[in-house]
Formats: C-alpha cells, structure tokens, sequence
C-alpha cells in the first residue's frame, strides 16, 4: 500500500529545462574539476555564481529566464557589468543549486525524496515561480511533493528527516506540517494493508503458492503495532513532537504512543535507560495486549545519530540539545495513568534534575510519578541530589512524590451515579482494595527508601521523620520494616541524645512489631530503655489475646473470624522472614492452649477433693448425743480432778476466810 514510490520515480526524466535552440545555449551537462562546476558548451561563461566553496561557472541568459532572483540581484546591481554572485545563504547548499541550474539549462533532473525537500527550498530562494515560465521549478517540486512524496510512507520519513537543515524554509513551505500528517495518517490507520515497505524491519516473504496471488502473503502475516516506532525515532526532536502530536489527534493508543517516547529516549539519550530496556518496551506493549516482539534494528540509511563519548564529557551544547529533548518528551507524554512505566519516569526525573529542566515541567514529571508510585522500585527511587544538599540522594524529592501520591489517592473519582446499587458497591469495593494495595505496597516502599538512605550520615532526624510518618498508620498493617529502618539509622548515628532517639523511636508502633523484630528490638541496646518496655508488653498483651481468642473460638466463630481475617493481612504484609517467626509462635500459642487446659483440669479435680474434704470436715463439726460409755469417762475425770484439787489444798497454806474462793477450772473435752 505504501511502499516506496521514488524508484518509479527515479527513472522518470523531468526535461522542464529550456529549449537549447530558443536559449541560444548548447551544453551536454556540468562538468566538476576540484571544487568548481563547468558547463559543457562552446559558449564560454560570462557568470560565476559563488555558493560557499563552491564555484559556478554558468551563463546568465538561461537563469535570468527562470529565476527571479537571479534578475533582481543582475539588474539592480550598481555594477554595469556584473559577472560573480554570491548565495551563500540559499537552502539546500551547492547540491540544490546544482539541481536548479540544472533545470535552468533544461538538463533532466532526478527528483526523489532525498533531493526534493532541499530544491523545493532552493527553487523558492531563487523565485522559480510561473509568472516567469509555466512549469518553472516551484510548480515541478510542489507536484512531486503532492503525488509522489506523501502517497508513500518511506518517502515521507526521508523528506522530513532530509528537511532538519531547512528551516525555516522546510517550515514555512509547509513541507514539515505535510509530511508529519502523512505520517500520522498512515501510523494511524488499519496495518492490514501494510506491505512491510517501510525503512525500520523490513521482512521477507515466502513465495507464494501456485493457488494464491501476488498479494495473499502480507495478508497471512499479521504485523505489530509498533512497526513504524523506528522509522518515526529517526528524526530530530522537532519533528518528532510534530508527528506524536498529529498521531494523538488522529486517535492513536496512548499505550503506544507512551511506548514510541520511551524508544525515542532510549535511542536519544544516553545513559538514560539501563540494559534491558528493549525488553521493558517489548514488556509494555505485551501488557497492553499487543502482538510487539519488542526487538528493534538499527535503520539502513544510516540517517540516526550516533552520540559518541560519555555523559560526563558532555559540552554545552550537548547538554542544551538533551534538556532540549527532555522538555519536549514530558510535554508529549500522553496524560493516561499507565501510558509509560514508573520506571522511565522516575529516570526521566533523574535526567530532568541533572539537565536543570524548567521547574514547571520537573512539577509536572513529579506528578505523574505520583500517580503511579507503587510501580516504582527502590533503585529508581535513589535519585542523587544534583543541588549540592548535604544528603547523597534526593529526600525532598521522594517526599513531593510521597505528596503527590497521597493527592492523587484521596482524588479518586468515585462511582458513577448512573450504575445500579450492586454495581456502585462492587466498584468501591474494587476502587478501595485497589487503593488499600497500592498503598502498602508505597508504605513497603518507603521503609525500604528509608533504611538505605538512612546509612547516610548527613540525613537529619527531622527529615527521616517527616518521610517516615508521611503515610497515614492505616498504611502499615506491620511495622517491621520502619524498625529495620530506625535501627540502620540509629545504626549509623552513634551519637544521638536520648531525647533524639525517644523522637526517633516514636515513629514506629510497639504494638505492630512481629515476633522476629520483638525478640531483636528487646535485645537491642541501642533502643532507649522505655521503648523496650514497649516492646515486651505489646509482645504480652497480644499473647494474651491469642490465648483468650482461642479459648473463645468454639462459642463464638463469627467474632473470631474478622480477627483471624486480620491476622492473614498481617502475615500477608511482613516479610517472609517474620511470616516463618510467626508461624513459631502459632506453635508455641498451640503449646500454651494445651497446657492452660490440662491446667483446668487438674484445677477442676483439686476443686472436687476440696468440695469432699469440706463436706467431710463439716459432719466432724457437728455435735453428737451423749452415750453411756461417755458419761462414764465424764465421771470418772471429775472425780480425779477432785481427788487431786484436795491434796493440793491440804498441801498449801491456809487462805484467809474473808477471801473468795476460786472456781474450779473446768477441762475442754478434746475431739480427738
């Protein structure tokens, strides 16, 4: 369909020069000798026609008939006798002039896509127009630029890519506004009818059958969606912010149009993707249910540039061509959430801070990390401070970013009024469990940014705590990975006060330690002693909880299952390593529920023997009837007891009369 039309177009002869005869000037073509032209005639030169180091040596009758220019510098010159011009500043150099006198002479000339853009600009510089000759040079290019040159897509990329050393003349001709439509248009539309005639991967079919046409193999061949992101790479920034914008107004994907940035930045600047990024363009375009093998190859014609030396040897101009690129790449950046990964962002952000990008632009970059920061990894994350700070990475950086995602995530839109009731539920559901995961996985995140950059000996409490309690407590369901990070901080800070490690210490709850960082945190020494404490009550309590949320499994399941809910988020959230303790503790929990309950049983058996022992004690108590034999051992004590009390009162001194006489003291009558 669109395959390439200039070499139809090559062999065609456009012989719009003028007649020799008529012209007076007979020549068979131009002759070059070192750095000069020379036309072939019998007639010598009266004009030499300087354009940069190259000389022509031509005759003026045959340009004064078709250009314009030509007339007006010969006739308005002061100089009688004018015999050298200088056109140093004529589009398209001594090649398009060359072409042009060319046509002057009526020479046939060749027009293809390589030539065309720069002897359009060339015939417009000398105002080759009609009202000097019909079919002068303006009228022949126009018309190969209109039919020839975007009725293909080859021709098209080759026009614009050859028109980066025409402007403003490619720009104002509209050569740049054309081709970038014909581009987008043929981007754009059903790849069913695509012949693989394009520069990037040109493929090979097999022949076809005896029973099939010429045309059934392009049709058994389905071809990618990204087959036109390596010729579109190929050109200058300019052009391509040209081209990407007319293929969004069209309606292209905006997965693909975030996948052609990406490949755009890899291929233009360097040190900004990392190996494998062939593979993350590959992997973009495979989530988005595309048919892309994700590999690219180098374009034939040579016309991509070649960036030699390294990053840190870039000049000025480099750095003003790559902030140049960066500024334009965000600003073409399609708006959707998932068009281009988190991770190109956030190197495109480290580029940006490199490159001192315009502020309003690095704001806009920063929001959209924020929209996606739970795709971020740590690596991405440790951006190094480029505004000579006392830290080695980035924090406020990574707090903005921390900002803009909190922002985005209380601004999500909510259900649409028009859906029913079990639609509307079924939504917030999805919406709130998406958000509820999107944040933990940024909570995770952000302990991991905190224990690295925590090493560094620069980072203020201040700043370590206002990053560590950016995310609400909802966000963490454990707290493990804030306490590996205020260990590595207290850690590489020795000489923290004991109110600063309190402050710092406060940024963590006890109570959402696993059992792994409670048996670490209670042999800690650099922890401050009440912290500690913490730690071993919180450990106690929820042991006790468990204990009593067992015994209270059998009468009361539907209580016990939000908690055992709860208990799986948790050991969904702690690493694997705490997950492995707790499962320990669960043994240990089962170990003390065995126990409390032979404990209950022997304390029911002891509490029976107590019940016996006291029925038993209580029948000993009570008093019983008098017998026989009893009353007998009653009188013989008393009268033993009289017997004795007289022989000690014979034995005494005699009492006065006037003195009372004591009772006898009476005996207890032992139980036993």
């Amino acid at each position: 369909m669109w395959e390439s039309d200039s070499e139809s177009a090559r062999g065609r002869e456009y012989e719009n020069g003028v007649n020799s005869s008529r012209d007076g000037v007979a020549t068979d073509g131009f002759e070059r000798r070192d750095q000069s032209w020379y036309v072939t005639s019998d007639i010598p030169s009266d004009l030499l026609v300087q354009v940069g180091d190259v000389s022509f040596h031509l005759h003026r009758y045959p340009l004064l008939s078709r250009s314009g220019k030509m007339n007006r510098i010969i006739y308005d010159s002061r100089e009688s006798d004018l015999n050298m011009i200088e056109l140093d500043n004529i589009p398209g150099g001594s090649d398009a002039f060359e072409l042009a006198a060319k046509f002057c002479y009526g020479i046939a000339v060749d027009l293809t896509a390589a030539n065309i853009s720069g002897l359009r600009c060339a015939a417009e510089y000398l105002e080759m127009t009609e009202d000097l000759e019909e079919g002068n040079l303006i009228f022949k290019t126009e018309a190969f630029l209109s039919y020839v040159v975007l009725s293909s897509w080859r021709d098209s990329i080759l026009v614009l890519k050859s028109s980066e050393e025409l402007s403003p003349w490619a720009e104002n001709l509209q050569i740049v506004r054309r081709c970038s439509e014909s581009i987008a248009w043929k981007a754009c539309a059903s790849p069913k009818g695509i012949k693989w005639a394009y520069t990037g991967r040109p493929i090979s079919f097999p022949s076809p059958k005896w029973n099939e046409k010429e045309s059934s193999p392009s049709r058994n061949y389905s071809v990618p969606p990204d087959w036109w992101f390596e010729d579109v790479s190929i050109l200058r920034i300019d052009h391509f912010v040209r081209v990407i914008t007319a293929i969004k107004v069209k309606g292209m994907r905006y997965e693909l149009v975030g996948a052609v940035v990406t490949q755009y930045a890899a291929k233009w600047i360097p040190g900004l993707t990392k190996e494998g990024a062939e593979d993350e363009r590959g992997s973009n375009l495979d989530i988005n249910n595309s048919t892309s093998t994700g590999t690219s190859t180098s374009w034939k014609s040579g016309l991509h540039m070649i960036v030699a030396g390294h990053k840190e040897d870039l000049t000025n101009s480099q750095v003003r061509e790559q902030r140049r690129i960066v500024e334009s790449l965000i600003s073409i950046i399609p708006p959707q959430k998932d068009s281009v990964s988190c991770s190109f962002l956030l190197r495109l952000l480290k580029m940006a801070s490199k490159l001192k990008v315009a502020p309003a632009l690095v704001t806009e970059l920063e929001k959209r990390v924020g929209m996606q920061l739970e795709q971020a990894t740590l690596a991405d994350l440790l951006i190094p401070s480029y505004n000579k700070s006392e830290t080695s990475y980035d924090v406020d950086l990574v707090q903005r970013l921390l900002e803009h995602f909190l922002v985005q995530e209380q601004a999500e839109p909510m259900s649409p009024s028009r859906q029913s009731l079990s639609e509307k539920i079924g939504y917030e559901r999805t919406t709130r469990v998406g958000a509820l995961d999107a944040k933990m996985r940024v909570t995770r995140l952000v302990d991991s940014y905190l224990t690295e950059v925590s090493r560094d000996k620069n980072l203020s409490l201040t700043k370590f705590q206002v990053l560590a309690e950016a995310l609400p407590e909802s966000a963490r369901a454990c707290d493990d990975g804030l306490y590996r990070a205020v260990d590595s901080y207290l850690k590489a800070h020795p000489t923290l006060s004991e109110h600063e490690r309190k402050r710092l210490c406060r940024v963590m709850d006890c109570q959402k330690l696993s059992i792994d960082a409670c048996m670490h945190a209670a042999q800690n020494e650099r922890l401050p002693l009440r912290i500690v404490v913490q730690v071993l009550f919180s450990e106690q309590v929820k042991i006790s909880n468990a204990i009593a949320n067992t015994s209270l499994k059998e009468t009361n399941e539907s209580h016990y299952q939000p908690m055992l809910s709860n208990r799986k988020a948790l050991l969904e959230g702690t690493p694997q390593s705490f997950q492995e303790g707790w499962a320990t503790a669960k043994k240990d929990i089962n170990t003390l529920k065995f126990e409390l309950e032979t404990v209950k049983t022997k304390y029911l058996e002891l509490q029976t023997e107590m019940e016996n022992l006291q029925t038993h004690f209580d029948k000993m108590a009570k008093p019983k009837h008098s017998s026989a034999w009893s009353s007998g051992w009653k009188k013989l004590g008393k009268l033993t007891k009289k017997t004795a009390m007289e022989n000690h009162d014979s034995e005494e001194v005699p009492t006065p009369t006037n003195q009372p006489r004591k009772a006898p003291r009476r005996w207890r009558n032992s139980i036993s």
